[in-house]
C-alpha cells in the first residue's frame, strides 16, 4: 500500500475537528441526545429505532477514532467517512418532509439548511482525509 498524500496544516486540523465531531455525535447517539436521534429514523426503515441509533453512534465513534488515529490509512477512512453521511442523508430528508422537530430543527427553514450541510460534510471528510489529492495523485502517476 502507498503511504497517503501529505496534508496541509489546514487539512490536519480539520481532519481532528471532524474526528472530535464524530466522537461527540456518537456519544450523544449513545446518551443524552437519543431520543432526538430516535425522531430522525425514518418509519419505513425496516428496524426497531432505538437499534438503529445505538448502531449509528457505534458506527460514528468508530469513525470518529478511525480519523483520529489511522493516518495511514486515513484516504480509506475519509471514503468511508463520506459513505456513511451519504447512506444516513435520507433520514436528514425524511425529517425535512415529515417536518419532524428535532434537535432545535423546528421549521422548514431549519430544517432545509441542515440538508445543505450533509454534502458538505461528505466534501469535508473527503478533502480532510486527502481523498482528492489521492485521486490526483493516481491520475498524474497513470499520465
Amino acid at each position: 500500500m502507498s503511504r497517503p498524500p501529505r496534508s496541509t496544516p489546514l487539512q490536519h486540523v480539520a481532519r481532528i475537528v471532524l474526528g472530535l465531531f464524530m466522537l461527540f455525535a456518537g456519544i450523544a447517539h449513545l446518551t443524552f441526545a437519543r431520543s432526538d436521534f430516535q425522531a430522525q429514523v425514518p418509519d419505513w426503515v425496516p428496524a426497531d429505532k432505538d437499534f438503529v441509533v445505538i448502531a449509528s453512534g457505534i458506527v460514528e465513534i468508530t469513525l470518529g477514532g478511525a480519523t483520529l488515529a489511522l493516518g495511514r490509512y486515513r484516504v480509506q477512512v475519509g471514503w468511508i467517512l463520506a459513505a456513511f453521511f451519504i447512506a444516513v442523508f435520507p433520514g436528514n430528508i425524511s425529517q425535512f418532509i415529515t417536518k419532524t422537530d428535532a434537535f432545535g430543527l423546528d421549521s422548514d427553514a431549519a430544517r432545509g439548511i441542515r440538508l445543505v450541510f450533509q454534502p458538505l460534510l461528505v466534501l469535508w471528510a473527503l478533502w480532510s482525509c486527502g481523498a482528492f489529492s489521492s485521486i490526483r495523485n493516481r491520475k498524474a502517476k497513470s499520465l
